[in-house]
């Protein structure tokens, strides 16, 4: 399954990533590990990918906002691991949202069906999004590394190049 073939002839072969963190908890207590954030990059790093910044960020608007404005200037791909469920503090997709010129509406509905196979319905919880922001391509998804490893590998990884190739014209 994925993009078919003649979709993938002209898409970019290696993308720069830029992966956030958003978590008050793990950007208070700098010794507590960040899973999500290691296998994020790992992931990104395994498939021929870049990533050029990894940073653990507060549920803050205003600084996930920042985050995403800084970096639109070098990231083909941002990705936002945090934040995206129905708790007070969950506020990526409030401050995300309005700054997406495209949103993706499909990437949340797969992602949300996928889910479902792995933790039952609890899965709409999630508020896992997508859309672009300048010419960058950017996702939110909750911050749990299952949740994470299940986006990249099984729709980011796959999709990006064609969705920038398509973005970009």
């Amino acid at each position: 399954m994925g993009v078919p073939e003649e979709h993938r002839r002209g898409a970019p072969s290696k993308l720069s990533y830029s992966i956030f963190v958003v978590s008050t908890s793990r950007f208070s207590d700098k010794d507590k590990e960040d899973l999500t954030g290691k296998i994020a990059v790992e992931i990104v790093e395994a498939s021929g990918n870049l990533v050029v910044r990894k940073e653990i960020i507060p549920d803050d608007e205003g600084l996930i906002r920042a985050s995403l404005i800084r970096a639109a200037e070098d990231s083909d791909v941002i990705i936002f691991c945090g934040g995206t469920g129905v708790s007070p503090s969950d506020v990526t997709p409030e401050a995300v949202r309005p700054l997406l010129k495209k949103e993706l509406p499909g990437f949340g509905e797969i992602f949300r069906w996928l889910s479902y196979s792995q933790i039952g319905s609890s899965a709409i919880a999630s508020r896992a999004s997508a859309g672009f922001y300048l010419k960058s391509l950017v996702f939110m998804l909750p911050g749990s590394p299952d949740a994470v490893k299940l986006a990249l590998e099984r729709l980011i990884i796959p999709e990006a190049p064609h969705l920038i190739k398509l973005a970009r014209g």
